[in-house]
């Protein structure tokens, strides 16, 4: 672990500047001394309200077109949102532990994730408010590169500064607004998600393989064979007119992107409905 000193500068820094814009970049300078990491990402989700990006490192030209996929709606397929928001749980994890069997061979990893060039992934997830959180996304992208248990130790063992710092700068820069329930209608429209034209247990497939779950989990999920699961997802595919679970993802943001006012109900009513013709306009 670094020395004693190095920690206590940064904290000492951090400090100062809570309530700043410089402190999620102090934040993460002060854990890539601790730890070598290769990319970083500080998301903050305030409240209920969207997720926003407080820091990014953009390594080429298509950065910020997947971050701006994830804040839209991608996030809420995110390990490490489920496990924030779904099971309430607070820490340092890796992604790997959170991601169910199958995650590589997901839409959201083959659409979304794999576009951030991470190897692996260990995150924070600090509460904040009320109901609000801050993840912050730390990443090795060289070949076979791994944190170690030793570099987990470490940031499990400055876990409470971490989060007495995020809590106390999250706290000043807050707002205190109060509007609509922003991702509770977007976790609406998730459950939703093709319900207006597949049977309640294709709905239910879908939904699980959009989470990332294998052909085998969702099966154990749902107390059914693997053959029934893909009989499901044939002809949940059939009528949502697509061939391959990448457009189901696609599908599924494109649909939730074009909504506009949304309240409740399947995105897929408006999105699939035909345009108006010329003379309804009238």
């Amino acid at each position: 672990m670094p020395a004693l000193p190095t920690f206590s500068h940064h904290v000492a820094d951090l400090i100062r500047c809570a309530g700043s814009a410089d402190f999620p970049a102090s934040l993460i300078a002060m854990l890539r001394d601790m730890v070598p990491v290769d990319d970083a990402t500080v998301i903050a989700y305030p409240g209920m309200d969207m997720p926003v990006i407080e820091y990014f490192e953009e390594p080429n030209q298509s950065g910020s077109s997947t971050l701006d996929r994830f804040v839209k709606g991608a996030f809420l397929l995110d390990p490490f949102y489920l496990t924030a928001t779904r099971d309430n749980r607070h820490g340092v994890f890796r992604l790997r532990d959170l991601s169910p069997t199958g995650f590589r061979d997901s839409d959201y990893y083959k659409t979304w994730y794999r576009d951030s060039n991470f190897v692996d992934e260990c995150g924070f997830i600090v509460p904040v408010g009320e109901r609000g959180f801050v993840n912050i996304a730390l990443g090795k992208t060289a070949s076979r590169a791994t944190f170690t248990k030793r570099e987990l130790s470490t940031l499990e063992a400055i876990y409470p500064s971490v989060e007495a710092l995020c809590q106390q700068h999250w706290t000043l820069t807050s707002s205190d607004k109060t509007g609509d329930n922003l991702r509770a209608k977007l976790h609406s429209a998730l459950e939703s998600f093709g319900s207006s034209l597949l049977t309640e247990r294709e709905t239910q497939v879908i939904n699980l393989v959009l989470h990332g779950h294998s052909t085998k989990t969702v099966a154990d999920k749902l107390s059914i064979s693997m053959e029934t699961v893909k009989l499901h997802r044939k002809h949940a595919y059939a009528k949502l007119e697509i061939s391959s679970q990448a457009e189901l993802f696609y599908l599924f943001l494109d649909s939730l992107m074009s909504a506009q006012d949304y309240e409740s109900g399947d995105t897929l009513v408006a999105y699939m409905a035909p345009p108006p013709k010329r003379g309804d306009a009238r």
